[in-house]
């Protein structure tokens, strides 16, 4: 009998093919036209995001009990709230959502910042991004609180778009402050990811219960999902590879998304918003932005009235 790597890896690569003809260069892959101050706060759209989802997941209360003004009068966030987590995860994601704050801080000190957009993390988008994922509704609905493998699926969807974010964005900065700052983020970013990914990796062959997938599949599943959404190419990986796509092509293993010379692969805001509405599409908001994410460059793609 294969491996559950092994299948985790064919798994992989049948869905790339699979996906193939839909992976296409989108219109708008390319570099957008906006100001340092208009990228850089579109970054905010994902720092709160990660704040609130990070610090509720571990505290059980968000942004407004730690820096409400950060918020500028923003609404709270629909169905955040405190996960079963154990020990040693809940200590991580704590710090995580600490670090959050910090990232708030710096941007709004740099830019003026704009007010957190209405964000909703409730168990039921959780459940329909996997569903997704898998193409299928999964019974009972995943549910990202309930216990820390649950979580750590969830929290390997958020803060690696806002890294890929960061290192689309620093080329186009004119600014050397503002490269820096961005510079700054991204480290901590990558950070986040990589213990998240190391997480899973260390679980890679668990099985998620009760859904009778391994760990391994359901991030190659997300990952699969994130590509196909933002439809720019293969930006997003799974922790378990075909050698022929692992790092210089001697390994199955991948606890760190990278190109074929281990770099970090880079996405445009458009890319973001199809990969965060979960819709495909950059003009139409939906999943953790039922109403549009903040910002001048998140606006100018809202479709008409």
């Amino acid at each position: 009998m294969a491996s559950p790597i092994l299948f985790s890896a064919f798994l992989f690569i049948l869905t790339l093919e699979l996906d193939a003809s839909q992976v296409m260069a989108a219109p708008d892959c390319g570099p957008i036209q906006a100001t340092d101050v208009d990228r850089i706060e579109f970054a905010l759209n994902l720092e709160f995001l990660e704040a609130e989802f990070f610090l509720n997941g571990a505290l059980g209360r968000g942004l407004d009990s730690f820096a409400p003004s950060f918020a500028k009068g923003g609404p709270p966030p629909i169905g955040a709230k405190k996960a079963n987590l154990d020990p040693l995860v809940a200590k991580i994601i704590e710090e995580f959502g600490y670090q959050e704050i910090g990232h708030l801080r710096a941007i709004i000190n740099a830019t003026g910042g704009i007010p957190r957009p209405l964000l909703d993390l409730s168990t039921q988008t959780f459940a329909n991004i996997f569903n997704q994922a898998f193409g299928f509704k999964l019974t009972p609905p995943f549910d990202p609180y309930l216990n820390t493998i649950n979580y750590l699926l969830a929290s390997n969807l958020i803060p690696y778009v806002g890294l890929v974010g960061y290192v689309g964005t620093i080329p186009d900065l004119t600014s050397s402050d503002f490269r820096r700052l961005v510079a700054g983020l991204l480290g901590v970013e990558a950070g986040q990811d990589a213990v998240i990914r190391a997480l899973l990796y260390e679980r890679v062959n668990e099985i998620v219960l009760p859904y009778g997938k391994t760990v391994a599949e359901f991030v190659n599943r997300t990952a699969e999902l994130k590509n196909r959404l933002a439809n720019c190419g293969i930006k997003d990986e799974g922790i378990i590879v075909p050698q022929s796509l692992g790092a210089e092509n001697r390994t199955n293993n991948n606890i760190l998304s990278a190109n074929t010379d281990s770099l970090s692969y880079a996405r445009t805001p458009p890319e973001i918003l199809r990969i965060v509405y979960g819709t495909g599409s950059e003009n139409k908001p939906g999943g953790f932005y039922p109403n549009c994410a903040g910002g001048n460059i998140a606006r100018r793609y809202l479709s008409p009235a």
